[in-house]
């Protein structure tokens, strides 16, 4: 009676261990950690479930990959909006430059207009300066050519300043040619007070550009 009893009892377990071993083998199917689906298809259909499979873990790694590309895509275009605005203040710094160039340009061309101004009216001056001069010594060397009575009316006839620059263009003719100037000669023959004025400015004020 009790050998019966013993191999009733581990008929029992048997037949538990076998279903604990079936229902493992199912469940680990189910999870996909095993590969069983054709020997429980039929369990399957019966319950009405659906295993997991490695198609999911596939897309399970597909959809991380695809999260790891969109980060690096959001990274890429991250780093191209820094580029763009580097570029951007880059340009910005290039059009302050350039302005400040034209300012500077502009400024050298009105440096360069006025000094052109400046030295055309210096040639103008010199030029009439030499012109005046011109004539002055062609005065003088006619003065030089006539009477002294013909030469000192012509001198009582200009204003002080231009017989003044007359008589030193007489002067310089004479040391140039190394003969006595005509000057205190014809001065002589001025009117005293006539001939004392024209010393005395002769003597204070300088040459006269006019």
């Amino acid at each position: 009676m009790s050998a019966k009893g013993t191999i009733g009892k581990t008929i029992v377990l048997l037949l538990l261990i076998i279903i604990l071993v079936f229902l493992g083998l199912f469940w680990f199917d189910y999870l996909g950690v095993i590969q069983a689906k054709k020997f429980f298809e039929p369990v399957y259909r019966l319950v009405g479930l659906q295993p997991q499979t490695s198609v999911s873990a596939v897309n399970n790694s597909a959809a991380q990959e695809a999260d790891l590309e969109a980060d690096r895509l959001a990274k890429r275009l991250e780093a191209l909006n820094l580029r763009s605005q580097e570029l951007d203040k880059r340009e910005s710094d290039i059009q302050v430059k350039e302005a400040e160039y034209q300012q500077i340009a502009q400024e050298l061309d009105e440096r360069k207009i006025s000094q052109e101004e400046r030295e055309a009216t210096f040639e103008k001056i010199t030029k009439e300066y030499e012109d005046k001069e011109r004539n002055y010594r062609t005065i003088a060397a006619e003065l030089n050519g006539m009477r002294p009575e013909a030469a000192v009316a012509i001198l009582l006839a200009m204003e002080d300043q231009l017989a003044i620059d007359v008589l030193r263009r007489v002067d310089e003719i004479a040391e140039e040619e190394g003969k006595n100037s005509m000057v205190p000669y014809w001065l002589s023959l001025m009117p005293a007070d006539r001939a004392a004025t024209i010393q005395r400015k002769m003597t204070t004020k300088p040459v006269t550009l006019e």
